[in-house]
């Protein structure tokens, strides 16, 4: 279940409150294709529908995504903000928004790197693209992420984001690799198409031009793998990893450098479609921990305890 939302979203740009009605309402031939924007109650920017809707139509909540991006190269780099007018947060958010999330961004450069206390709160999943600044991360922000992860939020790791903090931290290795970056083609294979995070997706997506990643990759033994990449200079690597830590999924997604236009691919937004719906928080009881009272009548006489 997704949790309650405990304090205002920071909106940093339009693309940051972008929302669509919840597709069940699409599924349920309820309405026609006739939708108009208006805002909620919260400011939240629906996609109404212009004709009325019978009230006993049910609505659900709409899985919340942080996208959270460094954004450094963009702007240093001529080329990358080309690709990204937007920001790569801004690609992806838009990309998650239009098939049904409610997304917004955050940014190294802003107070607490935008993951405050209230963001992370009301945040289902969150979304990590980081390369030329992980060192300049807060210790303090990289707990907080990792509290919330163990709670039962999900955590999505793009490309060289396999270096920061957070998932270091997560992982408990140095998720060291090779990579070589020459415009090469790759083919991620899916290896396990079962899984939820393959869902639509072809045998194999293929990518003209990437950055090479390359086995040994330090990083646990998955949980599931998803996909695995062939590159054209020959190396192989697990470039679709899933992982549990406490209640939370955390998925790490290989592809997305920079210089390509890898975040504008329909198959990689799918596959980050899905991965968010997979890593989202379900309805599960919340554990509890500690001594506990029991739940059938026992004998409670023994006094050796020394808790």
């Amino acid at each position: 279940m997704p949790l309650a939302r405990g304090g205002t979203r920071t909106e940093h740009s339009t693309l940051n409150r972008v929302a669509r009605y919840p597709r069940e309402m699409e599924a349920s031939g309820g309405f026609d294709d006739k939708r108009a924007p208006v805002q909620n109650a919260n400011g939240r920017t629906d996609c109404r529908l212009a004709n009325a809707v019978t009230a006993e139509v049910e609505t659900t909540s709409m899985t919340r995504v942080t996208v959270w991006n460094e954004n450094v190269h963009e702007q240093e780099h001529e080329a990358v903000a080309d690709l990204y007018p937007d920001g790569i947060h801004g690609a992806i958010a838009s990309a998650l928004a239009e098939r049904g999330f409610d997304t917004e961004t955050a940014t190294l450069q802003e107070p607490e790197h935008g993951l405050t206390e209230d963001v992370l709160a009301e945040t289902d999943v969150l979304t990590w693209w980081g390369h030329a600044a992980h060192d300049q991360v807060d210790d303090e922000v990289v707990s907080r992420v990792k509290e919330r992860v163990l709670e039962g939020m999900g955590l999505i790791v793009l490309h060289s984001g396999h270096y920061s903090k957070i998932f270091r931290e997560l992982m408990g290795t140095t998720c060291s690799l090779k990579w070589r970056e020459a415009a090469e083609t790759e083919r991620l294979w899916v290896v396990e198409p079962g899984h939820p995070i393959a869902d639509g997706v072809e045998e194999y997506i293929e990518l003209p031009e990437t950055e090479m990643y390359g086995e040994r990759f330090d990083i646990p033994a998955p949980d599931t793998l998803v996909f695995n990449s062939w590159f054209e200079g020959g190396e192989v690597f697990r470039s679709g990893c899933c992982y549990r830590r406490g209640a939370g999924r955390i998925f790490y997604f290989r592809p997305g450098h920079e210089t390509y236009p890898i975040y504008h691919n329909e198959a990689i937004q799918q596959v980050l479609a899905n991965a968010c719906e997979w890593a989202a928080a379900g309805n599960g009881p919340e554990p509890s921990f500690g001594n506990a009272d029991p739940i059938e009548a026992i004998d409670e006489s023994d006094d050796r305890s020394v808790h």
